[in-house]
């Protein structure tokens, strides 16, 4: 079991038969819409209700999250436990090695600088004003958008 809160994770032997009240953890699907100070702020589209997020809280994860991106916050007794980015995220390339003559899709890579300021490992015809698509859960390159 894991502990949301903490981040404590907890091996525990139940009992066949044995019941275990459920927690009460759901979603919503909120957009983040700016920061403010070391806040990070998410607002629900139908009622404009604003949920935040501390710094600490996002993690590493705000090297992939762009203003007005759709995520999925998890609330457990109206605190805001985790929250869930996209699976793939479209990012244009701000900062890259210029590709030389010769290169192909087929070899090797380069970093590159994303306008979040993350550093994508990219395939070298890869230039500076490209989008790109990058999976937010290893942050591989995947594809020109």
């Amino acid at each position: 079991m894991r502990n949301y809160i903490t981040g404590n994770t907890v091996e525990k032997t139940f009992r066949a038969g044995s019941t275990i009240e459920e927690a009460n953890v759901f979603k919503e699907s909120k957009q983040f819409t700016y920061k403010d100070g070391s806040q990070f702020v998410f607002m629900d589209l139908n009622t404009f209700e604003e949920s935040r997020l501390n710094e600490a809280d996002v993690g590493d994860k705000t090297k992939w999250l762009k203003e007005g991106m759709d995520c999925n916050l998890l609330f457990w007794n109206g605190k805001i436990i985790d929250f869930e980015l996209p699976i793939t995220v479209q990012l244009t390339v701000v900062d890259v090695d210029p590709g030389l003559k010769g290169d192909t899709a087929s070899g090797g890579s380069k970093p590159a600088t994303v306008d979040t300021g993350a550093v994508v490992n990219v395939p070298l015809f890869v230039n500076i004003g490209d989008e790109i698509l990058v999976d937010t859960r290893t942050g591989q390159y995947m594809s020109r958008a």
